[in-house]
């Protein structure tokens, strides 16, 4: 998922439907829908060009959409997988994971690729150093988190997991200094030093876990799972301990937190009876 706040549109990829839907946050209603994709995994939303990337495993390709219309301006053509995208705004950036092992960084301005990152297998979750400097990234099938130089383009650090396998979601809690990783085998999150990649916590959460995201307001993680849970972490001191695990619904665990609108987004399967829907959470104070 990826939001446009000023414009209140919140867009999500409809793997199975082959589309985009864009929800209107101020009525909550599907205003809108990009079609014609081949299993849309990864969205990202660029304000300043106004402007949706579409990222589509079945083709390998990624897709730009924009203005209100969400016109197709370009087609960038990477490999097998395109998956999880990542925005810099300051440095006119997207990132985007795929194929066996590599991130490609595309010109966001030119709407081209400019290179890739080579990695030790497909990337999963993926941040974006405040720092400017460097990337981190989940490599499962290599059981590492490795650290790129996004001035070098290359990896510099792997850090291991040990036994804690498929490491899929990643949040950044700067604050502390933490990068944290959950893991699906087992169902844990760790927290991994930001300096030298040790691992200084870990704690069980849910299971299936696919998305991440700190709330650094309330000091808080939160964490959505396809075993029906949302998971609610507080930080403190780049420790943490876990507060309340929600109910939600099975297969329920892709999600996103918008600190500016401050709700949390979780996506509902459809079920026997029921439509697919969008959740909205309020934190708690």
């Amino acid at each position: 998922m990826a939001v446009d706040v000023a414009g209140r549109r919140l867009f999500v990829a409809e793997l199975g439907n082959g589309s985009i839907g864009v929800v209107d946050l101020s009525t909550l209603q599907v205003s809108g829908r990009i079609r014609g994709l081949n299993e849309p995994q990864g969205v990202g939303y660029l304000p300043s060009t106004d402007t949706v990337y579409v990222a589509s495993a079945g083709d390998g390709s990624v897709r730009t959409y924009r203005g209100r219309a969400l016109e197709e301006a370009a087609h960038i053509q990477l490999g097998e997988d395109a998956d999880n995208i990542r925005v810099d705004s300051a440095g006119n950036r997207v990132f985007v994971g795929y194929g066996q092992g590599w991130l490609a960084v595309i010109d966001a301005g030119q709407a081209r690729k400019l290179s890739d990152i080579p990695l030790h297998g497909h990337p999963e979750g993926f941040q974006l150093g405040n720092d400017g400097d460097r990337i981190f990234v989940n490599v499962p099938d290599a059981n590492v988190v490795e650290v790129v130089d996004r001035q070098g383009g290359e990896v510099v650090a792997r850090w291991k997991t040990g036994q804690a396998g498929e490491n899929f979601p990643m949040a950044l809690a700067e604050a502390y200094g933490k990068v944290l990783v959950a893991f699906r085998a087992p169902a844990m999150l760790s927290a991994f030093s930001m300096v030298d990649g040790a691992r200084v916590k870990d704690a069980r959460t849910c299971g299936d876990a696919d998305d991440m995201f700190v709330d650094a307001k309330r000091h808080r993680v939160y964490v959505s799972c396809g075993d029906a849970h949302l998971d609610v972490f507080e930080l403190e001191d780049g420790s943490f301990r876990r507060m309340a695990s929600l109910p939600t619904a099975p297969g329920a665990r892709t999600s996103l937190f918008v600190p500016e609108l401050d709700r949390l987004f979780l996506a509902v399967r459809a079920r026997a009876g029921e439509q697919a829907a969008i959740w909205v959470y309020r934190p708690a104070r």
